[in-house]
């Protein structure tokens, strides 16, 4: 990706990504090893939503030898406007899946240029939709196979009809927009399906926690599509923590660079003709119902409150996970916002949010404070000069605030230090890459084969999501101090900020 201004570049964008916890696409020799997998052993997977993020981590999927891809759904048959991190990314990775002799491989594939989606922001533009990605499928499987060809994955528009007919399928993949999330993984599980979901888990907190009840009444294998509860990092930094490096935290503040997509904006006045291909009422399920317009699709739904969660709810949710598994959080009992010039139908350009947690066991009341769209939090007196430039260079950080010091990192947690300085802790990764099963698609498939529940389940997000979308609730009314009763979802001090808890879904989308 390319952008202007004060955004970050292209390389440390691309950096930031795969440091947020997506996956990178690595040839199947590379996972596979000498063995091959027999076909009972496999976990036969469909996907469902095959935008950049279903593409994506598709791909991932497919590399591991255990893994049959075998249905991929989209209520887009085809098109080539989905943003890309990365110049032609999503042609490059296929091909790289594929390997030698793929080299030229999907030529009308190809992104055909460049777009700005803000005036700081311009993306190459890649493929995606259904057929794209049920002709990549069968050319991974081809590419393996003496004859170089493979039919064996079936495209639906209709998630509805895939599971119907799938009765073969033991788990799903879901990387649709937001407010498709809980509905269809909701319908996978009460199928009995395994469900890997993609962040953040759900668009409302009643979803999350119909999403989690649902997973604990069909105990099927369940995860998010975050790593950091299992990164060394976030172990370090508990440790630390623990072992009182900084004494008793108070206050945690983590920022973010984003949006890159538009915030801040109003309804497009006009309507626009529906591309060929789309079913655009599918492509609304359960939001309110509008007019098409390319304003809203694909990537830029992030910015709209019926659709997407805003910058908050895209990058919180990693960090929060970490968080919440660092700190020991239960739910928060208050917040409230600051932000830009609000407007009725897409999240603040720029905001704070400031969540309060109560004690838990011998950790103290703290204040989560979030920082996105450029802000950052009060640069703290007294840090060393090294530390200055490394906290006025991090467009995206974490920073946990003792009353004997402080820990400094990463939005990710990544490269923590402690101030003061000690040399009893100091960062050292472990020599090696990570194993894979500590991360969140590696302990999926494990629990999807009768092994432990993954560190980042739907069970354990739930209460990490309802913080999450507690912070986004307060983004769309802000300038007042909300108080949270978690155990009956409510918010004690404003009924229409109540209403925001768990809206209904469009009526024929409603679950029976």
């Amino acid at each position: 990706m390319e952008v202007k201004s004060n955004a970050p570049t292209r390389r440390s964008f691309a950096a930031g990504v795969t440091a947020a916890g997506l996956f990178s696409i690595v040839p199947r020799h590379v996972l596979g090893g000498q063995g091959v997998v027999a076909p009972s052993d496999k976990v036969t997977i469909a996907a469902i939503g095959m935008g950049r993020q279903g593409m994506f981590v598709s791909m991932d999927l497919m590399a591991r030898p255990e893994v049959q891809m075998v249905a991929v759904c989209d209520c887009n048959e085809a098109s080539k406007d989905y943003a890309e991190y990365g110049e032609n990314a999503t042609l490059k990775a296929a091909r790289n899946l594929l390997g030698p002799g793929y080299e030229n491989w999907g030529d009308d594939l190809a992104s055909p240029g460049f777009a700005n989606l803000t005036h700081i922001f311009r993306t190459s533009l890649g493929v995606g939709g259904r057929t794209p990605a049920k002709r990549l499928v069968e050319a991974c499987y081809g590419s393996r196979k003496p004859s170089g060809s493979y039919k064996g994955c079936n495209a639906y528009a209709d998630y509805r009809e895939l599971l119907a007919k799938e009765s073969g399928v033991d788990a799903v993949y879901v990387a649709t927009p937001d407010h498709w999330h809980a509905p269809i993984s909701i319908a996978a599980m009460r199928k009995g399906k395994h469900v890997l979901c993609q962040k953040p888990m759900t668009h409302s907190i009643g979803e999350a926690r119909r999403m989690a009840a649902v997973a604990r009444e069909t105990k099927v294998a369940t995860s998010v599509t975050v790593n950091n509860p299992s990164t060394q990092e976030s172990q370090t930094i508990k440790r630390w923590i623990e072992d009182g490096a900084i004494g008793a935290v108070r206050e945690v503040h983590n920022w973010s660079s984003r949006p890159f997509w538009p915030q801040g904006v109003e309804r497009p006045a006009e309507a626009m003709a529906v591309p060929q291909g789309l079913d655009w009422d599918m492509w609304l399920g359960p939001a309110v119902e509008r007019p098409y317009h390319k304003a809203y699709l694909p990537f830029s739904w992030r910015g709209w409150v019926d659709f997407g969660c805003g910058s908050f709810g895209d990058m919180g949710c990693y960090s929060f996970a970490g968080l919440f598994h660092i700190l020991n959080l239960t739910p928060p009992t208050a917040v409230e916002s600051t932000t830009s010039e609000p407007h009725a139908e897409t999240y603040p350009l720029a905001s704070t949010v400031h969540l309060d947690f109560p004690a838990n066991g011998s950790r103290k009341p703290l204040r989560l404070s979030w920082y996105d769209g450029g802000l950052m939090p009060p640069r703290p007196a007294g840090l060393p000069d090294g530390l200055q430039r490394l906290f006025r260079q991090r467009g995206e950080g974490v920073m946990y605030v003792g009353d004997k010091g402080y820990i400094l990192a990463g939005f990710n947690g990544q490269n923590p230090q402690v101030f003061p300085e000690s040399k009893k802790y100091v960062w050292k990764p472990a020599a090696g890459a990570a194993r894979e099963q500590d991360r969140a698609i590696g302990q999926w498939l494990l629990a999807c084969k009768g092994g432990p529940r993954p560190n980042a389940d739907i069970i354990s997000q739930e209460t990490v999501t309802e913080a999450l979308l507690l912070g986004c609730l307060a983004q769309r009314i802000p300038f007042e101090r909300h108080l949270w009763d978690s155990a009956n979802l409510r918010v004690t001090t404003s009924e229409a900020a109540t209403k925001l808890v768990d809206p209904p879904w469009r009526g024929k989308w409603m679950p029976s």
